[in-house]
């Protein structure tokens, strides 16, 4: 691929580790906790700086002495930023991450890059697939835009198969795990060796929003890409928005997505970069404790005559236990639950005190939403009757009590 501006500036080496030399790797617990530090000549400081700059000066024999033209094809707080987010992903080869301004925007470069590289391309999406994607390709590539889809139950292998069969490059195997809203599990090394004896050349994507690095390592499993909105558990506090996608190093769908980042502009602002850094510095505490709370929370809504089903991989009784057991290093902070239909789940939502009635998850406030209410016509997913929980990190006794609440609303006499 002919180099572009557009593609890998400045720095490549990590900025998540401290500046101490180390005889060992570090664990990833501690390179979260240093996360983005980078003293430089003019400070010492081990807050990550923030450099707002939209564009930078040139030395007089026209180069650029730090690598950096203007902000929309990098920035140095971006930068940081995604040195730090290739850092985390995997131990044992380099990583290269493109972010942007939102989710759905790292989701449109992913789809406009394959289109760019193959022109055509399809996708197989999840049957429970986050509704914002179905979304995107309903109403912004319709007809006379190349790009098709199909939905696929990634947890039934023969259907796999079968709607692999005949695919090629142009074909990106989109995967979440958990799933939204169901938490399915989807077996990365299982689908990655399918793909390669059935569609060699399809990519294998995985959205790992729901389980970060500190849970699942999805490039280490096998996924070429993973992608990440890190509005969630990478920010953790609900308050910037942001995507993020990251591949190894020097493949051709990782460069023209980072191509693309540089010639859309989609970007985050350096603000938001920083925020993201800051969160990233205590996630794992953050995911942990959310863990803990969810899994506390599986099993006593599984004890509750007023809860039909509970879906989480944590529980024994979830069909991709033993795949998310050998898969995760914890079983997520997600919850969801079924209680009759839509009138018992409004009333149920509408009982709670400390738990936040919202969307989005990852902060460290719980939240609850009935999600078949805000899923679009034509793309529902959800039950009626289906409640989805991201568990906080408050008191356990205190979301129990206020569950208990809840539930008391709809008690069977």
């Amino acid at each position: 691929m002919k180099r572009s501006i557009f593609r890998t500036i400045s720095t490549t080496r990590s900025l998540a580790a401290p500046t101490a030399k180390s005889s060992s790797p570090l664990h990833l617990h501690t390179l979260l906790s240093h996360a983005g530090i980078s003293p430089t000549a003019h400070s010492s400081g081990l807050s990550p700086s923030i450099d707002p700059s939209t564009t930078f000066e040139r030395s007089p024999d026209l180069t650029f002495p730090l690598g950096h033209i203007y902000s929309r094809i990098s920035n140095p707080t971006r930068s940081n930023l995604e040195s730090v987010l290739s850092s985390l992903e995997s131990s044992t080869f380099p990583c290269q991450t493109s972010t942007f301004s939102s989710g759905m925007a790292a989701v449109n470069s992913v789809i406009t890059s394959n289109l760019a590289l193959h022109g055509s391309c399809h996708l197989l999406i999840p049957d429970d697939c986050y509704h914002g994607v179905p979304y995107q390709l309903t109403t912004l590539f319709h007809k006379g835009s190349n790009v098709t889809w199909s939905k696929c139950d990634f947890t039934n292998y023969n259907e796999v198969v079968s709607k692999l069969k005949g695919k090629g490059p142009e074909t990106i195997v989109w995967a979440e795990t958990p799933s939204n809203p169901l938490l399915k599990i989807t077996d990365i090394s299982t689908l990655k060796a399918t793909i390669n004896k059935i569609s060699p050349s399809s990519i294998l994507l995985v959205d790992m929003t729901w389980s970060p690095p500190t849970i699942t390592k999805g490039l280490e499993e096998g996924a070429d890409i993973v992608l990440h909105s890190c509005t969630k558990y990478f920010g953790g506090h609900s308050d910037v928005l942001m995507g993020s996608i990251t591949t190894r190093v020097n493949t051709e769908i990782g460069d023209m997505i980072r191509i693309q980042q540089g010639a859309v502009g989609g970007v985050p602002g350096a603000w938001d970069c920083w925020l993201v850094l800051r969160g990233l510095r205590s996630m794992h505490v953050r995911v942990e404790r959310a863990c803990e709370n969810a899994g506390r929370l599986a099993g006593w809504l599984e004890g509750r005559e007023e809860v039909g089903k509970v879906h989480y991989p944590g529980l024994v009784t979830h069909p991709g236990h033993e795949v998310a057991k050998r898969q995760m290093e914890m079983f997520g902070g997600m919850v969801s639950f079924e209680v009759g239909g839509r009138e018992e789940a409004v009333k149920v939502q509408a009982g709670a005190e400390v738990v936040r009635r919202a969307t989005s998850l990852g902060g460290t406030e719980t939240l609850i939403e009935h999600r078949e209410s805000i899923e679009p016509e034509g793309g529902k997913v959800s039950p009626e009757g289906l409640l989805r929980v991201s568990v906080g990190i408050e008191k356990w006794e205190d979301l129990e009590r206020d569950f208990e609440r809840m539930l008391d609303g709809i008690k069977k006499k």
